[in-house]
């Protein structure tokens, strides 16, 4: 997502939970527990995105500040100009569905297409 916003030269921004352990962000950016963080290439320095963390170094009111964001704590990320992108749910990776239970009996009973001529 974060590619193909760059490649639409979108600025690609990200919606962190602030109070998620492990969040390390300047605090006088907070408003109402989240963070909006831009990720584009000229704000985010060193830019790194792996399966545990977003990490880079940026500045704030000319303060230079090292950002780490786990995985689990970026809520979504969106497009500045247009607003478009994607909300994660990280809860649903802890559902479970039941197993689908078939009757074996009924599905062997008749088949589902017939001829027509």
């Amino acid at each position: 997502m974060h590619e193909w916003m760059a490649d639409s030269h979108h600025t690609p921004h990200i919606v962190v939970d602030a109070a998620f352990e492990g969040v390390s962000v300047p605090k006088q950016h907070i408003k109402d527990g989240k963070i909006i963080l831009n990720i584009s290439d000229s704000a985010a320095h060193d830019l790194q995105m792996t399966n545990d963390a977003v990490s880079f170094r940026a500045r704030f009111g000319g303060v230079p500040f090292d950002v780490w964001a786990p995985m689990r704590s970026i809520l979504g990320i969106y497009a500045r100009e247009t607003g478009q992108g994607m909300i994660f749910s990280h809860d649903a990776e802890r559902v479970r569905l039941p197993p689908v239970k078939q009757n074996v009996e009924d599905a062997r009973s008749r088949p589902h297409l017939t001829i027509v001529k």
